[in-house]
């Protein structure tokens, strides 16, 4: 008889079998698991089973609308995950072999690793009357919090019964479920009522996705609704017999205002009036002044080690790499390269026995051919800094895994990426038990006919821990940086008077506080609790937060996805979809979704469960109630619109030159007056489920049309890119959205004549020579349309301006007839398997038309069985809605040409407003464009606000002919200054 124990991941399954190879006898290891005379060890990868609406219950058909709603399954089925079929079939064939009569749960210690076994056996003993009971095979529990062989082996002999870990399970699989019931209810809800007007109109909503984009909209509102006011900071020099020392004015007497209604702008530096700002300038010149002065030694630890959201959020700040990179090369250290122990932890200690392997560690670091990393381990090593110490060995702060560390491997052939965060671990790890740093901080505070001065030094005396960092160090030195701070000040004798030698009052402006970067964000996540005001949710939020370190990053970039956000550079921008979101929560009154509260009331309910204190079925019954109670409230709201705070349209109605006015759903015409009905023109906010930016809005009604743009959705849920423009409808006598595909074969069947007069060539054709045009939805060579020059066609150059929901920016396009080909784009999405890729589009001069290229593979070709290279695999020949079908005249295809310049002949004459700004000569409408946001962020003349508009200097404003334009008339604006 022998006894299985499933791991939650093949590295610990290796660990147990290692353990328990001196106790247990040897292990035969087989392409599935591990087997002695004793025991059977193996593992998942992570989740193998997920929960799912049983087939009767399961809404198909009508699941967007609110006749199915809510979803109230009475219970769940389980299903296998895809991707991980045969591994979970290979551990349920363990589960059932009749001589595995006992079972050990070895899954991380943690709700999710007791979920993960749990579904696993559910799953092996299959569904009877409702239920899954499992097979009845004893149960015992492996909790581990160290991974040491002797802490395994210790584990074994104090396993835990089944009975102490039934509330865990319950919490576990609770949290589970009402996840899916509010995640499905909410989503299928807010969707139904969002596309009730027609059309399908995505609106994912879930329990920690929509506090956290809560978050980042709640910022957003801070920063629109910031008044920027004028301050001025004094800023004086002092001369000592030593020598000049600066210093920063400030009112001793000021108190920070506290309460719900206090100026959080106030500060004790600060002065609000230019004519007192003067008067204390006048007042101090040149005069004399007494100095007190008070240093003291003071010292900084090193950060403590780090857990994913910490390791993300470094990465993030010091390298730009988002918190998905992070995770996915961190995983890549762990599972490929064996050089860090998992990644998906938040805990920032370790285990109390774990000081020998730390050790160990040390003398890998130390022996191994890292020059930049080996000297610093060996002084450790050699100063004997590695010992016990609270803040690094924890087991009270080690959850289901440990901080992440460098395991005793030395790694090799690791990417540029990968080497970065590999570094970036690595020195924290040796920090952490190096010295605190010790500095000198001065205090002199100058006083000059009442007027008080203050000046801060700091001075690095001992680096300890920051010698890891070498010349990182004054980066880490806090203040080091901040003008009047961190520098060495120079000496003043005690009673020396000094003379006041210049004082500049500074008028400064303030700024709306910043918006969040993915490194900033993680940190709201984790911290999330501390916005909650109840002390027992707050509690139970405490090492919480939104979300878990493992989760986050796919949190985040979900909401990228759904376009509820975009990141501009660092920054994570909010979309009017998410502004759309947050108001309908707010008006249909079920806000509690945008709050982390809800997690906090969760996680509280939850720990009670744990510990035998609130039912299963109790706390599912809350969760049923308050699914049916969101999905009522959006079902019985019968008003027109929502309220919320609305956009004025400055572009006047095309009907009536009335008001156009935003509300929950539209754009509608108000009238003359702004507030009446006006004449019944209106435009959908939404229209196939993508909402229009204000900005978006205002050009499309200004230019009748805009595009093509991304995110668009079918009726059935697909994806795809358009054109939008606004036609003047003959029966309905007034203005109408329609969606524009380019429909311009209708032209070339009927032989109607194109005109291509005031439209700027691309370049030209690389069949024929001839110059190539935007024509409806794509770029053709003038000679592949009728035109009055040539009424026959004679070329069949054309490529589409979007190719799988790629839209080809005109830049690229004249880059491709240029050089050959274009950037390499990153947002095709394959009609196969609806999957995003990147390539080149590339002109193919043997087939004669635009194909796609595709980057070289970072990966070595695979071996074939022989041990040869494989084959490579044909060159991908697809058309990107190129050549149509009928054969050109055969006709020998242009030799490749080099890049051209552009000439005279070949470009345009900026006008003399527009060469101020960019120079003199000709230049092609990309090229103008690229001068003008190279000046524009040279300058620092994007809004602080929105930086979708652009602030007019003195060189701009003849250009624009404004104060200030949105960035989608730039290109239009340009083509009026080139002739």
């Amino acid at each position: 008889m022998k006894t299985l124990v499933i791991a939650e991941k093949p590295s610990v399954a290796q660990d147990i079998v290692r353990a328990l190879t001196p106790v247990a006898g040897k292990f035969d290891k087989h392409d599935d698991h591990f087997e002695n005379d004793q025991y059977v060890v193996t593992s998942a990868v992570g989740h193998l089973v997920e929960i799912a609406a049983p087939e009767e219950f399961d809404v198909k058909r009508g699941k967007w609308s609110f006749a199915h709603l809510p979803v109230l399954p009475p219970y769940f089925e389980l299903k296998p995950i895809d991707k991980t079929k045969s591994r979970l079939s290979a551990v349920v064939r363990l589960v059932k072999r009749k001589d595995v009569t006992r079972l050990i749960n070895a899954c991380d210690a943690g709700r999710e690793g007791e979920l993960i076994f749990r579904l696993i056996e559910q799953y092996a003993g299959g569904l009877k009357n409702g239920s899954y009971q499992g097979l009845g095979k004893p149960v015992q529990r492996l909790w581990l919090q160290s991974m040491t062989p002797a802490a395994i082996r210790e584990g074994f002999e104090h396993l835990r019964t089944n009975e102490q870990m039934l509330g865990l399970a319950d919490a576990a699989r609770s949290r589970s479920e009402a996840d899916w019931m509010v995640g499905i209810n909410g989503t299928r809800a807010m969707t139904a009522f969002n596309s009730r007007d027609g059309g399908f109109f995505l609106t994912t909503v879930g329990r920690v996705q929509t506090p956290t984009l809560s978050i980042v909209v709640e910022r957003e509102e801070k920063i629109r609704a910031h008044r920027s006011r004028d301050y001025w900071e004094i800023h004086a020099s002092f001369l000592a017999e030593a020598g000049e020392y600066p210093g920063k004015w400030f009112d001793p007497n000021f108190k920070k205002p506290t309460g719900d209604d206090a100026d959080a702008e106030l500060r004790a530096d600060r002065v609000w009036n230019q004519r007192e700002a003067l008067a204390i300038a006048e007042a101090v010149r040149g005069k004399a002044a007494s100095v007190k002065e008070e240093s003291k030694p003071t010292t900084q630890a090193s950060g403590l080690l780090y857990d994913l959201t910490s390791l993300q959020r470094e990465a993030n700040g010091r390298f730009g790499f988002s918190a998905k990179t992070t995770l996915q090369l961190a995983q890549s250290l762990y599972e490929r390269h064996k050089a860090l122990t998992y990644p998906r932890t938040d805990s920032r200690a370790l285990p109390e026995d774990y000081l020998p392997t730390v050790k160990q560690t040390f003398e890998m670091l130390a022996g191994s051919g890292m020059k930049h990393l080996a000297p610093h381990a060996k002084t450790a090593i050699d100063n004997n800094y590695i010992r016990p110490s609270k803040r690094i060995f924890d087991n009270s702060k080690v959850s289901d895994h440990f901080a992440i560390i460098p395991t005793l491997q030395a790694p090799s052939g690791l990417s540029e990426a990968e080497q970065k965060l590999y570094d970036l671990v690595v020195r924290r790890f040796l920090a952490v038990f190096f010295p605190s740093a010790e500095f000198t901080v001065t205090t002199r505070i100058t006083s000059a006919v009442g007027h008080h001065f203050k000046t801060e030094g700091k001075v690095l005396v001992k680096p300890g821990w920051m010698a890891v960092y070498g010349k990182e160090a004054a980066e880490d030195v806090t203040d080091a940086k901040e003008g009047d701070k961190g520098q060495n000040l120079v000496p003043v004798r005690e009673g020396e008077t000094v003379r006041t030698e210049s004082v500049d009052p500074k008028g400064l402006k303030t700024k709306p506080p910043a918006r969040y970067s993915e490194a900033t964000l993680l940190g709201a996540m984790e911290g999330a609790g501390k916005l909650v005001d109840d002390d027992e949710l707050r509690e139970a939020m405490q090492e919480k937060g939104l979300g878990t370190p493992a989760t986050r990053a796919a949190i985040i970039e979900g909401l990228l996805t759904e376009k509820y956000m975009f990141r501009e550079g660092r920054e994570i921008i909010p979309t009017a979809k998410a502004f759309q979101l947050m108001t309908l929560l707010r008006g249909l009154g079920v806000e509690e979704l945008s709050k982390a509260e809800l997690t906090g009331e969760w996680e509280y309910k939850l720990a009670q469960m744990e510990h035998g204190k609130l039912s299963r079925a109790a706390f599912m019954g809350e969760i049923a109630a308050m699914t049916e109670r969101m999905v009522k409230k959006a079902k019985e709201y019968d008003r027109d619109t929502i309220p919320g705070n609305y956009a004025t349209l400055s572009t006047a109605c095309p009907n009536c030159g009335g008001v156009v006015k935003e509300n929950y759903r539209r754009y509608t015409c108000t009238g003359s007056d702004g507030n009446s009905e006006g004449c019944g023109f209106s435009f959908g906010k939404s229209p196939a489920g993508r909402t229009f930016e204000p900005e978006e809005a205002e050009q499309l009604l200004r230019d009748k049309k805009i595009g093509p743009l991304e995110g668009f959705r079918s009726k059935a849920g697909w994806p795809f890119v358009a054109e939008i423009v606004i036609k003047y409808n003959e029966d309905d006598k007034n203005w109408k959205l329609e969606f524009d595909f380019g429909d311009d074969k209708k032209g070339e069947e009927t032989g109607e004549l194109v005109d291509f007069t005031g439209s700027e060539s691309l370049g030209r054709c690389p069949k024929c020579g001839g110059a190539v045009h935007e024509h409806g939805s794509n770029y053709v060579c003038e000679r592949a349309v009728p035109t009055l020059a040539q009424p026959t066609p004679t070329c069949d150059f054309k490529s589409g301006k979007i190719i799988l929901q790629q839209p080809v920016a005109r830049e690229q396009m004249s880059k491709l007839l240029e050089t050959g080909k274009t950037d390499l784009l990153d947002k095709f999405v394959s009609m196969r398997t609806r999957r995003a890729f990147k390539a080149f589009l590339a002109w193919d001069k043997e087939a004669g038309k635009v194909n796609f290229e595709f980057a070289p593979s970072k990966f070595p070709p695979r071996k074939t069985a022989a041990g040869a290279p494989a084959k490579a695999a044909p060159a991908r020949k697809a058309a990107a809605k190129a050549a149509p079908a009928k054969k050109a005249p055969a006709k020998k295809a242009a030799a490749t040409k080099a890049p051209r310049k552009t000439t005279t002949a070949t470009g345009k004459q900026p006008s003399s407003a527009l060469a101020a700004v960019i120079g003199e000569g000709a230049v092609s409408r990309p090229e103008v464009v690229k001068k003008l946001w190279d000046y524009i962020k040279a300058n620092g003349l994007q809004d602080a606000k929105d930086k979708r508009r652009v602030n007019a200097d003195a060189k701009l404003r003849p250009v624009f002919g404004k104060d200030q334009v949105t960035m989608f008339e730039i290109a239009g604006i340009v083509g009026q200054h080139l002739s």
